[in-house]
């Protein structure tokens, strides 16, 4: 699960004009690292163009997912992971990432008349943060909580279960040794019964 890139952009009709971008490609190549920034930002802003206000949307390309959400306000964001990252956690890291910028920049963003880093601060703090779904998302992480709450279940059925055949063992050895001690009763007091004492 990994978050690639993530752009903020201000939502025009003619092109969307970017507020900022931060992008971990650190596992591309270092020679690839150019054309994969330069893919991911023409995507972004090809899908943003293509999407209203007040819409959402997850297009996929090749090995990758772009989550957009424009807002009706006319900026938006964009969260480009792989296909592990969970849509809700990437949605949950889009708006995160926008109000958080919203906070810093204020309405400054309207005058934006041509690409620039407004919004970069904010971006790469985001993109370092939210690189963990659960950190994203509360529902990822209760859902996560709930799923080591099941292995440790489990865990404990496997472990009663063993303890149980334990003690079946345990009973069918002291059938036997019932079994056992009665016939060594029995004999000893054959035994016995010739040399009584009086």
């Amino acid at each position: 699960m990994y978050v690639f890139a993530l752009y903020t952009y201000k939502g025009t009709e003619v092109e969307p004009i970017c507020l900022g971008f931060a992008a971990e490609l650190s596992s591309f190549g270092y020679f690839q690292r150019g054309s994969v920034k330069e893919l991911l930002s023409f995507t972004s802003k090809t899908i943003v163009q293509r999407t209203q206000p007040g819409q959402r949307q997850t297009v996929k390309q090749e090995d990758y997912f772009c989550h957009v959400h424009v807002k009706d306000s006319g900026i938006a964001g964009v969260a480009v992971c792989d296909r592990d990252y969970p849509t809700i956690a990437a949605f949950s890291v889009v708006n995160k990432a926008i109000e958080e910028f919203l906070q810093a920049a204020g309405d400054s963003w309207r005058t934006a008349a041509a690409d620039n880093t407004a919004a970069l601060q904010v971006l790469e703090a985001a993109l370092l943060k939210y690189q963990d779904p659960v950190a994203a998302d509360k529902l990822t992480k209760i859902q996560k909580d709930l799923d080591e709450t099941k292995v440790i279940l489990h865990q404990t059925i496997d472990s009663v279960l063993k303890r149980g055949e334990k003690l079946d063992t345990l009973v069918d050895k002291s059938a036997d040794l019932s079994l056992a001690s009665q016939m060594f009763y029995k004999q000893a007091r054959k035994t016995n019964s010739c040399c009584k004492m009086m």
